[in-house]
């Protein structure tokens, strides 16, 4: 079997199999890994879920924690600055009074959204699936216990 390995910014490897992807198992897990650091933000639930919100349109800071059932005020700030430092999401300051701020995503942003989306497409074409294998599981889980 060939493979090839190759460095990122922060010197993380991932070692490519005949099929030319990455095996999952082989990813750096250090913390200073630029690849994992990247997938740690853009999976996290907040960021998600302001990724989706902020396609449709341009957001406010109040309107975007109102559309986020249970983030709080400081958890969107972080993720919002955590995303703009990213290049994910564009922060535009209006010098009016009282401040408006607004966020929407930036073109790299976009491309991070089309994947989402995949990924969403992908869970409803397959939840029924996934709720009778849950079902299943369960079932024989107390049966095991019992």
């Amino acid at each position: 079997m060939e493979t090839a390995t190759w460095k990122s910014a922060s010197h993380c490897t991932a070692t490519y199999g005949d099929g030319g992807d990455p095996d999952p198992f082989q990813w750096d897990t250090r913390e200073d890994c630029e690849v994992r650091q990247i997938l740690d933000r853009v999976a996290d639930k907040w960021s998600l879920l302001v990724i989706a919100l902020l396609d449709r349109r341009v957001l406010r800071f109040t309107e975007l924690k109102r559309a986020i059932d249970g983030v709080s005020q400081r958890m969107l700030t972080v993720t919002l600055r955590q995303l703009e430092r990213d290049g994910l999401v564009k922060r535009t300051v209006h010098p009016v009074v009282p401040p408006r701020v607004d966020y929407e995503l930036t073109p790299l942003g976009g491309t991070l959204h089309t994947t989402i989306r995949s990924l969403v497409t992908w869970t409803e074409q397959h939840q029924n699936e996934i709720a009778a294998a849950r079902e299943e599981y369960d079932t024989r889980e107390t049966a095991t216990v019992s």
